[in-house]
């Protein structure tokens, strides 16, 4: 058994609800006067604590990995001092499996607080690189978009069959940012502006164009006419006001419910799962895509309900708030099956938008905060161990 229990017994039973309980206790939820949970708090910094769990215990054991392969991809990041950053010139590369570049992606990707999914179904995974001094400025994934997500329906103004036949033409950004010093720069700006551009749109031809959905088994000729994204930290200063030569790239739709599982720990979910198990539940193991995106919510939930416990503790009261980028100009029609063929109208260039959002924001950034200077490639490890890049410059600074 993966969670190490024996769970078909009552006493085993017992005191994985007793687990249960102490977990969301630990978390700092609260229980309303109507029993719901409340989570500890709604500001950003809640948001950390309630993933703090799950990345450090990522980190943990990955810990043997980052070991073998930083002292390779160190030299990949850069150090503020050496940065020219008017000729900073953004490029994107797309991370295939089993090579540098992809070791490059992981390793950056355990940076953020809020740890990174590894998205499910089609992906592509994408290096931005800052091509004149050679270094990494961050990364950005997309993935399949869940099929359920009702502020997005909403907006494009979906029927229930029209968005089966053109989810397909949908991609969510599951990963996107910046790694330091290029993250004090607004580089995350930079990047997310990245993804309405041609070069992005052309890769996703080349790989996905005439591939095979598997759950219809037909070629549905996909065409990405749209990326959706959720912020990490409730209202998003990285999304909201998203403009780059008067045209918007992302805007804001609305936001998620609350339900979700990233506040269960692989740990709990995994001793969830060997009870469903135990009991012979055919959905303890139907996680293969193609069975639904919300295998994992949908496994929580009905082991809370067979523990006796409420499943509604699947719900964790933490919105996020959801942006919709257009990368066709009839996007919207084009989804709900009103026009047959897509305008791109002449989507700029990741070199043409790069050096726009460079001018939008990098270089205003530079010339406000010169903190970044003190950045050095080495302090790379000690974002890994919890403290964010602005506050290790500060604390250099303070040093002297």
């Amino acid at each position: 058994m993966t969670g190490g229990l024996v769970i078909a017994l009552p006493g085993n039973e017992a005191r994985l609800k007793r687990k249960v309980r102490a977990h969301f206790k630990r978390l700092g939820f609260l229980k309303a006067a109507d029993g719901t949970l409340l989570p500890p708090g709604l500001d950003k910094q809640s948001y950390r604590d309630m993933h703090a769990h799950q990345r450090n215990s990522r980190l943990d054991a990955n810990r043997p990995w980052m070991t073998d392969h930083t002292d390779r991809l160190i030299q990949h990041f850069a150090s503020g001092a050496d940065l020219d950053v008017a000729r900073i010139c953004p490029r994107i590369e797309i991370v295939r499996s089993d090579t540098w570049q992809s070791n490059l992606f992981r390793l950056a990707s355990y940076y953020w607080r809020i740890p990174i999914s590894k998205g499910y179904g089609r992906r592509l995974r994408f290096l931005v690189w800052d091509d004149h001094h050679k270094k990494l400025i961050g990364l950005f994934a997309l993935g399949d978009a869940v099929f359920n997500l009702r502020a997005r329906d909403e907006f494009i103004g979906w029927t229930h069959h029209q968005r089966a036949a053109a989810l397909v033409n949908l991609m969510d950004a599951y990963a996107l940012g910046a790694v330091p010093p290029y993250n004090m720069l607004l580089g995350g700006k930079l990047i997310a502006s990245l993804i309405r551009t041609q070069d992005v749109v052309d890769t996703f031809q080349a790989k996905y164009h005439d591939s095979v959905g598997v759950i219809s088994g037909q070629s549905k000729h996909a065409r990405l006419v749209a990326v959706t994204t959720t912020s990490a930290l409730g209202r998003s200063s990285l999304y909201n006001r998203l403009r780059v030569g008067g045209q918007s790239i992302f805007d804001s739709i609305g936001s998620t419910s609350g339900w979700g599982h990233f506040h269960i720990s692989d740990e709990l979910f995994d001793d969830l799962r060997d009870y469903l198990r135990s009991k012979s539940d055919p959905d303890a193991d139907s996680h293969n895509y193609g069975q639904g995106p919300n295998y994992r919510l949908r496994l929580i939930r009905k082991a809370l309900g067979l523990l006796g416990l409420d499943p509604d503790m699947a719900r964790h009261g933490l919105t996020r708030e959801i942006f919709f980028c257009s990368l066709a100009s009839n996007a919207l029609q084009f989804l709900r099956g009103e026009h047959k063929r897509v305008r791109y109208d002449q989507l700029p260039t990741v070199q043409r938008m790069g050096q726009a959002a460079m001018t939008r924001w990098v270089v205003p950034r530079a010339e406000r905060m010169p903190e970044f200077r003190l950045w050095r490639s080495e302090h790379f490890l000690r974002e890994l161990d919890g403290m964010d890049a602005h506050a290790v410059a500060l604390r250099l600074n303070r040093a002297g």
